[in-house]
C-alpha cells in the first residue's frame, strides 16, 4: 500500500546544470557576487531541464489537522481554534491567502482530520479522523490512518504536477508538540533540545510541554530509523500528509519551497523514508520557532530567508517566492560580457 514512497525520485538534468553554471560565469558581475540567487537558479534550471528556469505557476496545498495532544494543555489557542482558521483561509483572511494572491499563487484548503469539520464546498476533504489520538496515552494514529494521510499528500503533489513549484503548508492547534516530538525522536535528542514556545506560550507551559513531550519519548523509545513508525506513534496528520507531498513532488520532478519549523519535520521526515528526494526541496526560512536551526544544519541546508517568522501557514516559504522569481529573472535577462561589451 506504501510501496510507492520508496519509488526514486526525479533525475536532475546534468546538462542543463553545466549550461546554467557557465551562464553565470558569463553575465556582467563577479562570479558568484549574487550568492544564493546563483545557485537556485542552477538548482532550478537543471530540476526543470530547462535553459529559461521560471516560477510562475505555483500551488499551495494547506493541511489541517487536531491533534489529541492538545488535551495535555500545551498550547496557547484552544482546539477550536483549527476549525475556525480554517474558514479564514477560505474567507481569505489568513496570511496565506493574503500572500497566495500577492504572489498568483493557486491556494488549495485540505481537511486532513480536524475535530470540528466545518462545511464549505470551497474545502478539500481527506479527513483521516476527528483529530489524532493523545500520543501521551496511545499512538497518535493507526497505520491505515498514516498511509491515507502519507497519499493525501501525494495526491496533491500530484494535482500541482504541470506547476513550476509545489508548496506545503500547515494548520493545527499543538500541531508545534507534535512535531517536536517527531523531530527528537527523528534526531534522537531530548525534548530540551528542540522545545520552542509554538503560539507563543508561556514560560511555565513551555516546561510543561517539554516534560510531556519528553515523558512520550521516554515511555515509547522509538527507533531514529523507522520514520514511519515515527510518524505514526507522534506525528500529526497534516505532518504525514506533507510528507508525503514532498515526496511525490519529487518522484514526479516538481521542485519544493519548505515552510517553517513544521514543514521541516515533514521535510526531515520525507529524507529519512527517501533519501534521493532532498535535491528537490528548498528551504524557504529559518524561523523563530526554537529547534528549526538546529533541523536546518542536521539537514546541512541553507535557507533562503530569516526574518524571525514562526507563523506557519506556508507563509515563509511564501514570503520567499519573490526571492526564487528574482532569481531566475536575473539568471534570464542579465546580459553577458559579450553582450555587454563590457571587459572581463
Amino acid at each position: 500500500m506504501l510501496d510507492w514512497i520508496y519509488q526514486p525520485a526525479a533525475a536532475a538534468d546534468e546538462q542543463a546544470w553545466q549550461y546554467a553554471r557557465q551562464r553565470q560565469q558569463e553575465l556582467t558581475k563577479p562570479p558568484g557576487s549574487l550568492g544564493q540567487l546563483e545557485q537556485v537558479a542552477m538548482r532550478l534550471a537543471a530540476l526543470q531541464s530547462t535553459r529559461r528556469p521560471q516560477i510562475q505557476r505555483i500551488q499551495v496545498s494547506l493541511f489541517a489537522a487536531d491533534h489529541g495532544i492538545a488535551a495535555e494543555g500545551v498550547s496557547a489557542f484552544p482546539q477550536a481554534v483549527t476549525s475556525q482558521m480554517l474558514q479564514n483561509f477560505l474567507d481569505g483572511g489568513a496570511a496565506a491567502s493574503v500572500l497566495s494572491r500577492f504572489v498568483y499563487a493557486r491556494l488549495e484548503i485540505i481537511d486532513t482530520g480536524v475535530a470540528n469539520p466545518i462545511q464549505d464546498s470551497r474545502l478539500l476533504s481527506a479527513s483521516a479522523g476527528l483529530g489524532t489520538a493523545n500520543f501521551l496515552q496511545q499512538p497518535a494514529m493507526s497505520e491505515k490512518q498514516l498511509a491515507q494521510c502519507l497519499n493525501t499528500g501525494r495526491q496533491a503533489a500530484a494535482r500541482a504536477q504541470s506547476g513550476d513549484l509545489f508548496i506545503g503548508g500547515e494548520m493545527g492547534i499543538a500541531n508545534t508538540t507534535a512535531a517536536t516530538a517527531v523531530a527528537c525522536a527523528l534526531l534522537n535528542c531530548g525534548a530540551s533540545q528542540l522545545t520552542g514556545a509554538g503560539t507563543g506560550i508561556s514560560t511555565d507551559t513551555l516546561e510543561h510541554k517539554q516534560r510531556i513531550i519528553q515523558q512520550a519519548l521516554d515511555g515509547y523509545r522509538l527507533d531514529s530509523d523507522e520514520p514511519l513508525t515515527i510518524l505514526k506513534t507522534l506525528g500529526g496528520f497534516e505532518i504525514a500528509a506533507l510528507t508525503g507531498a514532498y515526496i511525490g513532488a519529487a518522484q514526479s520532478g516538481l521542485p519544493v519551497l519548505v515552510d517553517g519549523f513544521i514543514c521541516t519535520v515533514s521535510a526531515l521526515a520525507a529524507i529519512r523514508i527517501n533519501p534521493a528526494i532532498k535535491p528537490w526541496l528548498f528551504f524557504s526560512h529559518c524561523s523563530d520557532e526554537r529547534g528549526h536551526r538546529h533541523l536546518l544544519q542536521t539537514l546541512d541546508v541553507q535557507p533562503l530567508l530569516n526574518l524571525n517568522l514562526r507563523l506557519g501557514e506556508a507563509s515563509g516559504a511564501l514570503t520567499a517566492v519573490p526571492l526564487m522569481q528574482m532569481a531566475c529573472q536575473l539568471h534570464n535577462n542579465m546580459a553577458t560580457f559579450n553582450q555587454a561589451g563590457v571587459s572581463q
